[in-house]
């Protein structure tokens, strides 16, 4: 007489492993290449966010110009200084504490003295955290670099180079 059986035997547990591993395979290149389209959306956000405090701060102190990214936030609670305009998340402002906001790094260059012109850049962190490079000037248009160019404008000539971003 034989005794019953209980459990799963080792074949039919490595096949149910097996199922497994081809799924994740199917799915993680799907879920990095979402990951990466958000990020590329959030840098695009950002830098309508950062032309908008630009242009606020200019507003507000016409004497001074526009200003460098992290005049443009402020810690909580916020009063608004020159020096701290209150105008962005401070989280942008310092970007990131110098990590990063979404996988992307954020500059403000400054023309003139005091400033009348500026053009504010987003760049990827690696190529895994972003597909392109972003950049917008005072005129308020987000340009971008081609899909899979990650390099910087590289100041406000460079920013006029890239292409209008199609909305």
């Amino acid at each position: 007489m034989r005794k019953q059986q209980k459990g799963f035997s080792l074949i039919e547990l490595l096949i149910v492993v097996a199922i497994i591993l081809i799924i994740a395979a199917i799915a993680i290149p799907n879920l990095m290449r979402a990951r990466m389209a958000a990020n590329d959306s959030s840098a695009a956000a950002s830098e309508r966010t950062i032309v908008t405090g630009e242009v606020g701060y200019y507003a507000s102190y016409p004497t001074l110009g526009y200003a460098l990214l992290p005049a443009l936030g402020g810690a909580v609670p916020c009063t608004p200084l020159p020096a701290s305009g209150c105008l962005i998340d401070n989280n942008l402002a310092t970007n990131g504490a110098a990590l990063g906001k979404s996988g992307y790094n954020f500059t403000v260059n400054l023309v003139g003295v005091p400033p009348i012109q500026f053009d504010t850049e987003a760049t990827p962190i690696s190529a895994q955290t972003g597909t392109k490079a972003f950049c917008a000037m005072e005129d308020g248009v987000v340009r971008t670099n081609t899909p899979g160019v990650i390099a910087a404008a590289g100041g406000y000539a460079g920013c006029q180079k890239f292409l209008p971003m199609a909305n």
